[in-house]
């Protein structure tokens, strides 16, 4: 696979034939198909020239981009590949032609992520659009590709109940997260935390990172021996067990995942803290009416909650937690959302398929929302915001790291789901680093408090306490 010589350091794909020029390339008289591609290629992403990176075709041919030196290359692996990538024209369908091996890139990927939007920005005009039609559509069409769109219908969640039911959201995390304990625990760190780490300086192993972001998290909360911690959404249970072994607390994880909550459980009985921390398969919606705690961490949930869900959300933890508690909600926001657009917009959103590969490959339902939806549906439920940190650079890192890791076990990881899955998932993580590293998205760890009855909350008047280490056993 063309794909398996990416992102090793030191290592270049081997040296291929280039034909630069038009009537000099040989094999175009032979096979037509390849002038037709050349001249796609040439609409889509602009002349040689102009070009920043290499495009190999499936004849082994390179066209050389305009840099003595590039960071990926663009190869095309069969005659009709192009046509299915761009009809319908859309960022979806370029992706599937991704998932479905039509094409590939050698080298980084994260380097290749923004094409979508540069095809995007240069196939505008009627004229442009007129003329890559006629290219497109004498490509072949009756390949015997793998098109990925014949079995889309295996990715994506069946449409059980409105968006954001307890059943529909049952199923759309069981998706994304039973893909299998064994395939999370190639890439993440040893406690397996799939959540933005906190580098407190550039060189820290994803390990340190993460127990560094588990440290910050219990610190923010001002964590205390006999506290009660509730955790919204716990994945496979480090945030509780870390806090019960470090802070001395009693914690409760929920989730909707049986895959995750098997090996939490499994954790948690080796690391012996079964009396001290327990995870339940639980939707928040359904924690019992009398139930209470001091202190509730909800990390990586609010994505997967739904706009329209925000109040119900929020109100339900703020009935669970006790007067003068803290609530920290650390998740991902859109920085799009939070800008106004007009219909233009929006109608180019809906014909591009914006997010669509998202929505049906990865995190079905899931949709992030603007900060400010999330601060006034906290605030409706009686909730204050008391601090709020960004780190987005923090996520980019993780994220390198985990793509790192995932690249480095790629053999097992196909081998325990498939080719396509390894695919969805390389994709998902370097296009999400991008859009960290870019600024299209942030993550905010947001501290909230519920005052009691004379305004009080269990808050010192200072930061001061975060610059120490606050564990307490």
């Amino acid at each position: 696979m063309a794909h398996r010589q990416i992102d090793e350091p030191g290592r270049r794909p081997a040296p291929l034939p280039s034909y630069i020029g038009g009537a000099d390339r040989p094999t175009e008289a032979s096979d037509p198909a390849l002038r037709h591609a050349r001249a796609v290629i040439d609409l889509i992403f602009g002349p040689i020239a102009a070009r920043t990176f290499d495009v190999r075709y499936w004849d082994g041919s390179v066209d050389h981009g305009r840099r003595a030196t590039t960071t990926f290359r663009f190869g095309v692996n069969r005659p009709g590949a192009l046509r299915r990538m761009l009809l319908p024209p859309s960022e979806l369908s370029i992706v599937e032609a991704y998932l479905s091996g039509d094409i590939d890139v050698d080298g980084e990927l994260e380097a290749a992520v923004g094409l979508p939007d540069a095809i995007g920005a240069r196939v505008r005009s009627p004229r442009m659009l007129a003329r890559l039609l006629t290219h497109l559509l004498a490509l072949p069409s009756g390949e015997g590709a793998d098109d990925v769109r014949v079995a889309r219908s295996g990715h994506v969640v069946e449409p059980v109940g409105k968006p954001h039911e307890p059943s529909r959201d049952r199923a759309a995390i069981r998706f994304h997260y039973d893909v299998g304990n064994d395939f999370y625990a190639l890439w993440l760190d040893d406690s397996m935390v799939y959540s933005c780490a906190y580098y407190r300086r550039p060189t820290d192993s994803l390990e340190e990172a993460q127990r560094a972001k588990l440290d910050l998290i219990c610190r923010k909360l001002r964590l205390r021996p006999g506290q009660r911690l509730l955790d919204v959404g716990c994945g496979w249970g480090a945030l509780i067990m870390h806090a019960a072994r470090h802070y001395g607390v009693t914690a409760l994880g929920i989730t909707l995942s049986e895959a995750q909550a098997a090996l939490a459980r499994e954790r948690i009985a080796a690391a012996g803290l079964e009396q001290r921390c327990r995870v339940e398969i639980r939707d928040y919606r359904d924690l019992p009416p009398d139930a209470q705690f001091d202190r509730i961490a909800s990390i990586g949930m609010i994505e997967h909650v739904g706009e329209t869900r925000l109040e119900e959300y929020f109100a339900a933890l703020h009935r669970t937690l006790s007067p003068g508690g803290l609530f920290l909600n650390h998740g991902i926001v859109s920085l799009k959302a939070a800008r106004p657009g007009g219909v233009l917009t929006w109608l180019e959103s809906w014909l591009w398929r914006r997010d669509a590969f998202i929505h049906q490959y990865v995190f079905p339902d899931g949709k992030l929302t603007a900060f400010q939806s999330v601060i006034a549906a906290a605030e409706a439920a009686g909730f204050e915001t008391r601090d709020v940190e960004s780190l987005r650079e923090h996520y980019a890192h993780t994220l390198h790291d985990w793509v790192g890791r995932l690249l480095q076990h790629e053999d097992r990881a196909i081998a325990l789901t498939s080719e396509r899955i390894f695919r969805i998932w390389r994709l998902y993580m370097t296009a999400s680093a991008y859009a960290f590293t870019h600024g299209r998205i942030n993550v905010l760890q947001t501290l909230l408090a519920k005052p009691d009855v004379e305004g009080g909350v269990e808050l010192p008047m200072t930061r001061e306490d975060l610059l120490t280490d606050g564990r307490t056993v």
